[in-house]
């Protein structure tokens, strides 16, 4: 194949770039900001692909940020490609804030009793150990429990959807208002550089025309 790569990775190096990329996140945060301001597109449909991607990564639906980016881009008439580029906001170093205050906000706004009955990791563990245990007991005679999983719905993943609502909007709120400005100016300054160059080329070509009349 000639697009496969030649290299294979194992699943520990695969894991290991999606905690820190090569380059670091410094590196991956320039290129994702490169590709966007360059898009073919106006400022203000690529704010609103941006304002799509920066508002899921406030959401659980952890596996599913692209689809619902590109969705509310869609709703939005803003770029799919901007809104698939700004997810990357949402990342190893941004995720623990972002989880720490959905699950906080929510808790409060839905009256829920901060870390009640069990931490936080024992309830990741639970409904984990309950996912494997059901998927098994499709194919044995083992009975199918729901609990932990439940557990978990009720005291991280709604908590988590219903608090990320309001500082999702807020932070792709501000972003967008400064991105579409940002984006503006450098799209002035690289039609002035465009123009700049087009004008060296036909003063450099000009004399020639002028020798063949």
């Amino acid at each position: 194949m000639v697009f496969k790569r030649r290299d294979r990775r194992a699943f520990w190096q695969i894991l290991l770039d999606f905690l820190y990329p090569r380059g670091g996140w410094a590196r991956a945060f320039e290129y994702v900001k490169h590709r966007v301001r360059r898009l073919p597109d106006t400022p203000e449909k690529i704010g609103r692909g941006i304002w799509a991607g920066v508002f899921v990564c406030f959401t659980p639906l952890f596996g599913l940020h692209f689809v619902f980016a590109a969705l509310i881009a869609r709703l939005l008439r803003g770029n799919i490609f901007a809104a698939l580029m700004a997810t990357f906001f949402g990342n190893p170093l941004t995720f623990p804030p972002i989880g720490y205050v959905s699950i906080s906000l929510g808790s409060w706004m839905i009256g829920l009793p901060p870390g009640r009955n069990r931490s936080l990791g024992e309830k990741f563990a639970d409904a984990s150990y309950d996912l494997w245990h059901n998927i098994v007991a499709i194919f044995t005679p083992a009975r199918i429990n729901f609990r932990g999983l439940q557990v978990f719905y009720d005291d991280v993943f709604f908590p988590y959807l219903v608090g990320g609502l309001l500082p999702g909007i807020i932070t792709a709120t501000l972003i967008y208002y400064t991105a579409v400005p940002l984006i503006s100016a450098y799209q002035k300054r690289r039609k002035k550089a465009l123009r700049a160059k087009l004008d060296q080329l036909s003063k450099k070509t000009s004399p020639a025309g002028d020798d063949n009349q």
